[in-house]
């Protein structure tokens, strides 16, 4: 298990200090971001949670998947690496 979550679902106005503070009510968050595009700086709808521990984010995938979040139900799970990529 990682420490650190993926969060999808999130509506266009979630920002870094709200998806921070949905998550801090489980336990200790050391970072939280959402992913915004480059040129527009919009929100892509997505973004990730770290932990300090590992518990916490098993935790918090028990208890935040479907949960709502300004005003949409989001989806948590364990964030997996990136995939390499053929450029």
């Amino acid at each position: 298990m990682s420490n650190k979550l993926f969060i999808g679902s999130l509506a266009w106005a979630t920002n870094d200090q709200s998806l921070m503070s949905h998550f801090a009510a489980i336990g200790e968050v050391v970072s939280a971001r959402v992913v915004t595009e480059k040129m527009t700086g919009r929100s892509r709808g997505f973004g990730f949670v770290e932990y300090k521990s590992e518990a916490d984010a098993a935790t918090a995938i028990e208890k935040l998947n479907g949960s709502e979040l300004d005003g949409r139900n989001i989806t948590v799970q364990e964030s997996r690496p990136e995939a390499p990529r053929n450029n």
